[in-house]
């Protein structure tokens, strides 16, 4: 089955360079000293914010050899370029905003604390970028009030479209209930895999689910040391785990909680400094591997959040190495939802992932030549995957995007399908302890909350 289109608009290779007053004001604030900021808004999409690093005056081209750095990225489906391309037929040619700053970001007072610099608007023809990469802006552009006067300050930017094609997942139910997930290719639905929920028998730690109680006994020895043994008191969450299955019945991934989701002491929550954890497994020389760790949390403060971190695993040919590669550290909101979203650009607020556009990072492909033999020399590169969160309380189908590059094969697509599953199932595992789970997830009465 086809993947569906998407583009990736990139805004990148960001430098400000001002001139130099001869007596500069007191209130101006100089950029060579204080930071500069744009804000970047594309039409009906959120607004992104970007660091402006400042270069001398004297520098007439952007700095040789410097590789392409991403501050700001917009994901467009299908509909969206439709929208957009016929909104700029009917209201003029469509156009990406920048504002830029200079001074610190954020506000003092309700006070914005950045001067505004200047604005910069860059046209933007998406027609055929589905399938052809297009660069509409690359150089210097002169902003502020002396613009037509040849000496005002200088903005560089690169602006660019890439085709970006994703495998496009919906599950049919809460992970919870064990629901089928369907390939979407426009108004196709494909049935792909199923979702097994169950209990991990709680008086055999090393034993991962029920539902794969064939699976090698060698598969079982090391599941325990990537999670705590310790037999906690008080409230605790543990035990859930979830495998995907392929159309024909055989395991192709799984989602395994091996550290308890516990309430820290004098409180109802799971705290950061002692989250719980999940292993995403992969099927590999008849046994099972892991492939990734996710650690979820429940934040403090006012925006009380979900949480998580991700990281890689890469394989020791039987060793243990509790070492790993982060690819996704953010918070999303407990009310609201969002996107848990794995890019090595940048993600969805405009801020650099732990991984960046040059960083070595392995695939979790199961070919030799492209795989875990070569950790860690393969790479991901620019978008990787992003899976939709609903808030507590909230029926949650995921929905799960996956580039195309990073899917060699079914185990690909599924363990990105058992991720996406584990960080859906982390929003009910961090609920406050307070409150009542619903009856798929509670193993004992006293599970309840």
């Amino acid at each position: 089955m086809d993947p569906c289109p998407f583009v990736r608009i990139t805004i990148g290779n960001l430098a400000l360079k001002i001139p130099v007053a001869s007596k500069p004001a007191r209130s101006v604030v100089h950029p060579s000293s204080s930071p500069c900021f744009c804000k970047i808004k594309l039409k009906n999409f959120a607004l992104q914010t970007a660091v402006v690093p400042y270069i001398p005056p004297e520098n007439t081209q952007f700095p040789d050899g410097q590789a392409h750095t991403v501050a700001a990225t917009f994901h467009l489906s299908k509909s969206d370029l439709e929208r957009l391309v016929a909104k700029s037929i009917f209201a003029g040619k469509l156009c990406l905003k920048i504002s830029i700053y200079t001074g610190r970001r954020g506000t003092t007072c309700g006070v914005n604390s950045g001067r505004l610099l200047g604005k910069v608007s860059v046209p933007l023809d998406l027609a055929g970028t589905e399938s052809r990469a297009s660069v509409f802006h690359n150089g210097w552009i002169s902003v502020g009030k002396e613009a037509n006067k040849g000496s005002s300050a200088q903005f560089h930017l690169n602006v660019k479209a890439e085709p970006d094609p994703r495998f496009v997942f919906q599950f049919d139910g809460e992970p919870e209930c064990s629901p089928q997930v369907f390939q979407i290719q426009g108004n196709i639905r494909q049935p792909v895999f199923t979702c097994k929920f169950s209990f991990r028998n709680t008086g055999d730690r090393n034993q991962r689910s029920r539902s794969l109680q064939s699976e090698p006994s060698s598969s079982r020895s090391w599941l325990s040391s990537f999670g705590s043994e310790r037999e906690r008191p008080g409230k605790e969450r543990k035990g859930w785990s979830l495998t995907v299955h392929d159309l024909s019945g055989s395991p192709v991934a799984a989602a395994s909680m091996v550290t308890p989701f516990v309430a820290s002491p004098g409180s109802d929550r799971v705290s950061r400094s002692n989250p719980g954890s999940w292993l995403i497994l992969r099927p590999g020389d008849g046994t099972w591997k892991p492939w990734g760790r996710l650690e979820a949390w429940r934040e403090r403060g006012s925006s009380d959040g979900l949480g998580y971190r991700f990281e890689l695993i890469p394989d020791t040919n039987g060793g243990m190495s509790a070492a790993g590669i982060v690819l996704a550290e953010s918070t999303l909101s407990s009310h609201k939802g969002g996107n848990f979203l794995i890019d090595m650009g940048v993600n969805s607020s405009g801020r650099s992932t732990p991984g960046n556009s040059t960083s070595p990072v392995c695939s979790p492909r199961s070919s030799g030549d492209y795989g875990y033999g070569l950790w860690p020399y393969c790479m991901y590169r620019g978008f990787v995957m992003s899976a939709s969160v609903e808030g507590e309380g909230k029926c949650s189908k995921p929905s799960v995007q996956v580039s195309v590059p990073h899917v060699n094969c079914t185990e690909d697509a599924a363990a990105f399908v058992a991720l996406a599953a584990a960080i859906d199932l982390s929003m009910d595992a961090c609920r406050l302890f307070s409150q009542r789970l619903r009856k798929e997830l509670c193993q004992d009465r006293d599970l309840l909350g």
